[in-house]
């Protein structure tokens, strides 16, 4: 994807996230993240969009802890803050040069590149966390994520996230994991051993389970918001996943 389509994205589930949360109220509890209420989940997201809005706009180089949420921030306070950072963060992507040189975490063909994929697929993730607080959310439904979306977050979280030696998915006894998004004819073979998971695009190696189903549940299931659509062989191999893949 480029990187006015990942800002496009940015834009959009900002704002849906950010009407979510308003509708359901600072005290609703998030189904997808039972240790927290509305008003924790925006003041996290608040806060890493703030964060990514300074590297890109200061040119920061070196890594830097989140920003501090100012003491006592709720309710309606809470949510035009969010707000307010949301605006900033787009604008900043926006009018950002695409050369800029900033610090990054993840391989990706530029800072620029990193932060607005990094920052689509971090928005509509807690976007639907916002969502699930809602009065009878529907709990199983990804909604606006296409195939084309899911199937690059799935790529950041497989060949991004958990290739970095800090991912916990290991095993003493190396195994093998295929993942299968029907819709958008697209797997990843997953190795995972004692060392970070390697994974590759395609049916490399033969798998001892496979997970499929389409890319926007499987998206969200890999990143432990829904349950996995299918699971065929070792189901132990699914459950080492959802036991030890958090980021």
């Amino acid at each position: 994807m480029e990187i006015a389509e990942h800002i496009q994205v940015v834009h959009a589930e900002g704002q849906l996230l950010a009407d979510a949360a308003e509708r359901a109220g600072a005290d609703a509890k998030v189904a997808t993240c039972p240790d927290w209420q509305v008003r924790d989940l925006v003041r996290h997201q608040g806060a890493v969009h703030r964060w990514a809005t300074a590297f890109v706009a200061e040119g920061a180089t070196d890594p830097r802890p989140m920003p501090d949420v100012p003491p006592g921030l709720d309710g309606d306070a809470l949510f035009a803050w969010f707000r307010e950072g949301h605006r900033r963060l787009v604008d900043t992507l926006t009018n950002a040069r695409p050369d800029v040189e900033c610090f990054a975490f993840l391989p990706a063909p530029s800072p620029l590149a990193f932060w607005a994929r990094r920052q689509a697929h971090e928005t509509t993730v807690h976007r639907l966390d916002a969502v699930s607080a809602l009065p009878q959310a529907p709990r199983d439904e990804p909604g606006r994520i296409t195939e084309e979306f899911a199937v690059d977050g799935i790529d950041e979280l497989l060949r991004g996230f958990h290739a970095r030696g800090r991912s916990r998915v290991r095993s003493d006894a190396p195994r093998v994991l295929r993942l299968r998004a029907t819709d958008a004819d697209v797997t990843w073979t997953v190795r995972i051993t004692q060392d970070p998971p390697m994974t590759e695009r395609g049916a490399s190696a033969d798998a001892e389970c496979e997970v499929s189903g389409p890319a926007a549940r499987l998206y969200l299931s890999l990143w432990n918001r829904l349950p996995f659509p299918n699971v065929s062989g070792d189901a132990s191999l699914a459950a080492l996943w959802r036991e030890r893949s958090g980021v």
